[in-house]
């Protein structure tokens, strides 16, 4: 009785595992069937017919079919670090002239190794005899304090940016990302099927940083300019370093705008700023397309932002306007450098086009902290400019004509609805807590995704027919059992794969044909157990029942240490590996009820019909 249990018992589980198994990769099949049925039908309307007729099931079908990886679909791999010294930087305070030596030592040294920032900065400090306390947090704090606060900064910096960059992927539209971390400060990003590379790009580097600051009086700013003009005279290396402006400058421009001559005889300007830098007659500030770059490189420098007014920075726009002469002028502006009011109160935007319906912009709305804090602002500076700054670029400075109490607000200033969409993204998902770069991009085309798909097919459906015509050949009808075994066991890790979302991968495809290997070496254990028995003298049926009784224990043996060994791979692995280790894990597992419960069961079928002898063993 209790065999028969046990028998009802192995025909439900593997009915059951059958079932859930088909289950989970019938929408592969019908995916697969909707995509041919849509790509046979030649004419376009009927196409598109067809397509929203059967949106529904399409659209499920492709949800829950089996994912391909990024090398058999093509797309991008990505790995990316989060700049922690900015991030430090940000958190320090009372920074002054050594605090900028030593940061620019952490960089150096952080860009050369993959030692924690941390650990880095920590160490400059020592051998500086200096307490980290002079510059961050409370001057009461120990080293070891603010280390574990900077740790805590440097691991939620870490994760924010994870989940950022998530949000926007997601709003993106890409389907089935896989986002992980490496070490302290990498992310690693694979992409399946992205086509527009740049776009992407983009997107995931953008830092969206939205400040709203108070304009600075025009006086002040030409105040500013001749101060700074004055310093650089005195400065004869950074006179002749200033670049010639590409063009003659704009008649509407002041006539202090001169080129330096290019003889060697000719003195060096006594206006060395304003050969880069226009005045219009308004105070407007404005430099040429060729001398942007080195503007913006001046302006970056130390000792001329020590010469700016107190709380103040000089920014460019982001987009240049058009002069009269059709040249491309960049507007300067001297802003508050302490923002009224940042992008963190901002829940919702959306990229349009403005009322005349050509120029677009992305409307923001806020919080209600940013909705009090708005009007505030608005209220108290009528009739004043204030620049909305993205990224440390000015994309508009328009004039706050009266209180504003909706908390919403427009940027504009943008070229493409494309860039106003990805604005929208970047601003809905959050501003990402401090730089990010990429360090190491590889793209993978769809052409050559579909010759890897057909590469890793084939190398799978010739694994399995060289291990099936040599069970058949070498086993008779035990082989049968076998190989029967054998697709099933393939069958569960694709369903596996499918039900739980997971990507099969090429690393995956290797896992596959291995997990073949190692079911079939289960069943030959098994089977020259059986053989000896029977040369012993036994009867099939007991054969049978010793073979796999005194082959059970090696096999599980071999299985579990193989499990251990894709458990560590998956644990400590990345990308590929962590793919190969799954679905060795899968396939393992498997294997085992394959091996020990399918085949023994079609055996026990098989002799009940008496379509078993001794020479079905080979």
């Amino acid at each position: 009785m209790p065999s028969m249990k046990n028998k009802r018992f192995n025909l439900l589980l593997i009915a059951a595992v059958t079932l859930v198994a088909a289950w989970s990769l019938w929408p592969t099949w019908r995916d697969y069937s909707l995509s041919k049925e849509l790509n046979s039908i030649k004419s376009a309307p009927d196409s598109l017919k067809y397509a929203l007729s059967n949106r529904d099931e399409i659209e499920n079908a492709r949800k829950k079919s089996l994912k391909l990886g990024l090398d058999l679909k093509g797309g991008m791999h990505l790995v990316m670090e989060v700049d922690q010294v900015d991030l430090f930087e940000q958190k320090a305070w009372n920074k002054d002239a050594k605090f900028t030596a030593i940061m620019k030592s952490v960089r150096t040294k952080a860009s050369q190794s993959d030692a924690k920032v941390l650990d880095i900065l920590s160490g400059e400090f020592k051998n500086e005899n200096m307490r980290l306390s002079r510059y961050f947090y409370d001057i009461r704090n120990s080293d070891q304090e603010i280390v574990k606060k900077l740790e805590k900064e440097s691991e939620d910096a870490l994760n924010r940016a994870k989940e950022i960059i998530r949000n926007r992927i997601d709003q993106y539209g890409v389907a089935e990302p896989v986002i992980t971390t490496q070490g302290s400060r990498k992310l690693i990003i694979e992409l399946p099927g992205v086509s527009d590379e740049n776009r992407v790009r983009n997107l995931l580097k953008g830092t969206a940083k939205l400040e709203f600051k108070l304009l600075r009086d025009p006086e002040i700013l030409v105040r500013t300019l001749d101060r700074l003009n004055t310093y650089l005279v005195q400065n004869s290396a950074a006179q002749q370093s200033v670049p010639a402006p590409a063009a003659s400058p704009s008649p509407s421009v002041s006539s202090q705008l001169k080129a330096p001559a290019a003889a060697p005889a000719r003195p060096v300007s006594t206006k060395p700023l304003y050969d880069v830098i226009g005045v219009f007659q308004n105070g407007t500030a404005y430099t040429t397309e060729r001398s942007r770059d080195f503007v913006i490189s001046l302006l970056h420098r130390s000792d001329i932002q020590a010469l700016l007014p107190q709380d103040t920075e000089l920014l460019l726009a982001a987009k240049p306007e058009t002069g009269k002469n059709g040249e491309k002028l960049f507007p300067i502006y001297l802003v508050r450098k302490t923002p009224e009011l940042t992008g963190g109160v901002i829940t919702e935007a959306k990229a349009t086009f403005g009322s005349q319906g050509v120029q677009p912009e992305v409307l923001m709305a806020m919080n209600s902290e940013g909705t009090s804090k708005w009007a505030r602002i608005t209220g108290a500076n009528i009739g004043k400019r204030i620049a909305i700054v993205l990224d440390g670029a000015v994309y508009s400075a328009p004039v706050v004509q009266s209180k504003i109490p909706s908390g919403n607000s427009v940027i504009n200033g943008i070229e493409s609805l494309e860039e106003a969409k990805d604005l929208e993204i970047v601003l809905k998902a959050g501003a990402l807590p401090a730089p990010v770069r990429i360090i190491e991009e590889r793209s993978v085309g769809p052409s050559l995704g579909a010759d890897y798909i057909r590469a890793g097919v084939l190398s799978l459906a010739w694994a399995f027919f060289a291990v099936s015509v040599f069970m058949l050949v070498y086993y008779k009808k035990a082989g049968i059992a076998a190989d029967i075994a054998l697709v099933l066991n393939i069958v569960i890790v694709l369903s596996v794969l499918a039900g739980f979302n997971a990507s099969l991968s090429l690393p995956g495809i290797a896992g596959i044909v291995l997990t073949i290997g190692m079911a079939v070496d289960a069943n030959v254990l098994i089977y020259e157990r059986i053989r000896e028995e029977l040369d012993s003298g036994k009867a099939l049926k007991s054969a049978i029942e010793v073979g796999y009784d005194r082959a059970f224990s090696s096999i599980l043996d071999s299985h579990v240490t193989t499990l251990s060994a894709a458990f560590l791979l998956y644990t400590y692995g990345i990308g590929p590996i962590q793919g190969f280790a799954l679905t060795l894990m899968i396939g393992t597992a498997a294997s085992l009820f394959t091996s020990i419960v399918v085949t023994k069961e079609i055996f026990s079928f098989l002799l009940g019909r008496n379509l078993m002898t001794q020479k079905s063993f080979g």
